[in-house]
């Protein structure tokens, strides 16, 4: 394996302090560890796969990018930001950017997360290609909300951004059930993330999470699923920010991810070629996970595809590559191995 000088692109505020990024990052009493926990966990995998590592870091500025490239001349770039000037849709520019200065990266392509990024737009090319996904209807930002655009919806909802990922701005309150409901909550998500708002049907079901992966030839791996047992009466089965981020309130209410289990006869194959449909009809590239609800009719909706997500030993994309049969290590190389691969496509 050829020894690869690795440049990754971080956000300033998640660039590790130097006495973790000298140590490992193993004393889970720290109060820090949490919150560089991907960007450390990539950075080892990187170190022990005996590559050379540069931490770049970016905000509202591509210089420091140029300047790594002039000085430093690496290999490959390992793209770990999700915004640029903390705005989540222009993360393809800094793609299309090292596109142009000949630079390879991992994860999606500039095109890709483009298309993806774009809730409303990603589900108007998978329903043209027939690949359902939930009704919907876009609130703009710069656009009052009247009642009339209100009315006439598949009630119950979920309201969120059109753009932002991580489940930012989901709460159980974006569930609404009305119009006058859901005006209420586009304002709130308008006022939060400063964004447009997306209202998208929501389906009762199970929620699965699809990771693919490849440029050309694609690998799909196991199923994951976010399961609630102990809800209380009045509570949604929906990813929320808390769900996602907060182990504690996991724990609570009794809500884990787990890899699929006793999916209905010939779901699980039908799954697999939905998810590499999409992720062709999006043009994605590198590895992406798919949000997926599988109805009691046994409908499958596409919720929403992420490009370049969470990436963490302990994150659903880690698991499942586990379990197809990549450890860690492992998956960090081949993503590498396909950024070098695409960019010579």
């Amino acid at each position: 394996m050829k020894k690869l000088k690795v440049m990754m692109l971080l956000h300033p505020e998640m660039v590790p302090p130097q006495d973790l990024i000298d140590g490992d990052l193993t004393d889970i009493n720290d109060p820090r560890h949490d919150k560089y926990r991907t960007e450390m966990d990539v950075k080892l995998a990187l170190q022990k796969l005996g590559h050379d590592v540069l931490i770049v870091p970016v905000h509202d500025d591509i210089a420091p990018i140029r300047q790594a490239i002039d000085e430093w001349k690496p290999h490959i770039a390992f793209n770990m930001l999700e915004d640029f000037a903390g705005f989540g849709a222009l993360d393809f520019y800094i793609v299309s950017y090292l596109d142009m200065l000949g630079i390879p990266c991992t994860g999606c392509n500039a095109r890709g997360l483009l298309l993806s990024r774009d809730k409303a737009l990603s589900k108007k090319l998978m329903a043209y290609h027939r690949i359902r996904v939930p009704r919907f209807r876009v609130f703009p930002l710069s656009r009052k909300v009247t009642l009339k655009r209100a009315v006439n919806l598949p009630y119950p909802m979920i309201v969120k951004s059109k753009i932002e990922q991580g489940s930012v701005g989901i709460a159980q309150s974006s569930y609404v059930e009305t119009p006058g409901e859901l005006i209420d909550r586009v304002q709130q998500v308008h006022k939060m993330t400063g964004e447009d708002a997306i209202a998208e049907q929501y389906i009762e079901g199970r929620e699965l999470y699809v990771t693919v992966m490849g440029n050309q030839r694609l690998e799909v791996f196991p199923i994951r699923e976010l399961v609630f047992d102990k809800l209380d009466e009045g509570m949604h089965r929906i990813a929320t920010y808390h769900v996602k981020w907060n182990d504690d309130y996991r724990e609570k209410w009794g809500i884990d991810y787990q890899f699929a289990r006793n999916l209905p006869l010939g779901i699980e194959e039908k799954i697999v070629r939905i998810a590499k449909r999409v992720y062709r009809v999006l043009e994605m590239s590198g590895y992406a996970r798919l949000d997926l609800r599988l109805a009691g009719d046994g409908t499958i909706y596409v919720l929403e595809a992420n490009a370049n997500a969470a990436i963490s030993r302990d994150d659903d994309v880690a698991y499942a590559a586990q379990k197809a049969g990549y450890n860690y290590t492992q998956l960090i190389q081949k993503l590498l191995n396909l950024g070098l691969r695409a960019s010579r496509a």
